[in-house]
């Protein structure tokens, strides 16, 4: 590959990892939306309510849905790692995907090279949501105990 046709393959890897990026931050959005409206956890509500069972039911709900949310957006990339050919099982594609977003750091071995930047990014966008909703929860908690 020639310097030009690695330009193109690095802009095209950056352009999609843009598009995933945004497309993963509007999915977090409104799954957070969603999860606040389906708990009820608007401030207003939460200063009534006291640490008790039913608190401790609603973070463990909570923290059930922002799993599913985090998995949903892992099957995102997973889908587009089948969908370019990076990958042809699904499962190693759910497997590299979790890894990356996880940061868990493992390395597919046979991932090819013109995708590998983006499985890098999942990792950051991983990094970020997980700290977003790390912080969601957070300040649920705090509220409850106001």
């Amino acid at each position: 590959m020639n310097e030009s046709e690695t330009a193109i393959a690095l802009s095209v890897q950056l352009l999609i990892s843009g598009g995933l990026m945004l497309a993963l931050t509007l999915t977090h959005s409104l799954g957070l939306i969603g999860v606040s409206k389906l708990l009820h956890l608007e401030p207003e509500v939460l200063k009534r309510r006291s640490l008790d069972m039913r608190a401790m039911i609603t973070m463990s709900t909570l923290g059930t849905l922002l799993f599913v949310l985090h998995f949903l957006e892992i099957l995102l990339f997973a889908i587009f790692y089948v969908v370019v050919g990076a990958v042809d099982r699904f499962e190693s594609a759910i497997f590299y995907s979790a890894a990356a977003y996880s940061t868990l750091g493992l390395s597919f071995g046979s991932f090819p090279e013109e995708w590998r930047l983006i499985g890098a990014f999942e990792g950051l966008i991983g990094f970020i949501l997980i700290g977003w909703s790390t912080a969601f929860m957070v300040g649920t908690m705090n509220r409850l105990r106001e």
